[in-house]
């Protein structure tokens, strides 16, 4: 007669033999083999906090995975394709507005549709922390949002057809078809990894309208700050009549500055936001801004990262949501 171990029929010799045939040992053969349910098995290997099994239960779940080998499904397929089916996404400060959301909202669909997990990493991608998780986890594949323009990579005539320069466009162009001529873009006090790409676009899309170069000018925090740096840059530049805003931030941070010093919006000052973010839309006045939908691109990416055909996918074009500001 077969031994009974914790009040369970341990499977015999044979038994076990058979289940390591099947070509990999699974949650059932775990259960069969420590005479508990599937549901069991699962709340016990996942150590469910929820579920409350007895000490005596979740030794005999233990000890039966461990003489069967087995291995969790999905670390199994990793070990067969020599990699894990995670995909990393790092994310520098500055790049926060609706195309991040956007974009991470497509990619982590998208790669969940397939199997695979999305890991977000906010912060600067310093290369030790990268090489960390290479080693630790050995993902998919790492992307960094818009890595191919922090490195100093310019556009290609299609970023201009819809692509980021045309995003930048958008903004300079809306406001130059308001009439306004003299432009500054209005920058933050730090410099992310995107700040030098966007002032570029901003001033090649300038030149392509056939603009006075455009004017920078810094808006930093704290507010007072923000409003002796506007105010100074007015005494200067007392032609500018619009501010393009690097991001929804800085426009905030300008229409604040604008108010302190009693210059009226957008009557003395046109201000234009970009990257759409809820709390344009509750400013006094309402922000006129640019809205990026970068779900696509986030599908488009994960696909590619798969190697899974992108035909049928296409990048949304950016729109103007129109407000009171300019």
């Amino acid at each position: 007669m077969t031994p009974l171990v914790n009040g369970a029929r341990r499977p015999t010799d044979r038994e076990y033999a058979d289940m390591g045939r099947s070509g990999r040992v699974t949650l059932s053969d775990v259960a069969k083999a420590s005479g508990v349910s599937r549901a069991t098995v699962s709340f016990v290997l996942n150590d469910d906090p929820r579920q409350t099994i007895s000490g005596a239960t979740r030794e005999r779940v233990l000890e039966a995975a461990r003489d069967l080998g087995y291995v969790p499904h999905g670390i199994a397929r990793a070990l067969r394709e020599g990699s894990s089916r995670i995909v990393v996404l790092n994310v520098d400060w500055g790049i926060e507005g609706n195309f991040s959301r956007s974009y991470v909202r497509g990619l982590d669909e998208e790669l969940a549709q397939h199997d695979h997990v999305l890991l977000v990493r906010h912060g600067h991608a310093a290369p030790e922390a990268t090489q960390k998780i290479l080693e630790t986890i050995v993902p998919r594949a790492v992307f960094r949002l818009g890595e191919v323009y922090m490195r100093g990579h310019g556009p290609i005539e299609e970023d201009w057809d819809n692509g980021f320069a045309a995003n930048a466009a958008l903004q300079i162009g809306h406001l130059a078809d308001r009439g306004h001529r003299r432009i500054a873009m209005a920058m933050p006090d730090h410099d992310f990894p995107l700040t030098e790409a966007r002032l570029g676009f901003a001033r090649e899309t300038a030149r392509r309208l056939d603009l006075p170069p455009l004017e920078r000018l810094v808006v930093p925090r704290p507010r007072e700050a923000g409003a002796v740096a506007v105010e100074a840059f007015l005494a200067a530049h007392p032609e500018v009549t619009a501010l393009a805003a690097f991001d929804d931030d800085i426009a905030l941070r300008s229409l604040t500055a604008l108010r302190d010093l009693g210059v009226r919006v957008p009557e003395d000052m046109a201000v234009m936001g970009f990257d759409e973010t809820e709390y344009g839309s509750l400013s006094t006045p309402a922000l006129t801004t640019v809205h990026i939908d970068a779900e696509v691109l986030g599908r488009i990416a994960a696909r590619g990262a798969l190697g899974i055909d992108t035909e049928g996918l296409a990048p949304v074009p950016a729109r103007v949501v129109v407000r009171a500001s300019v």
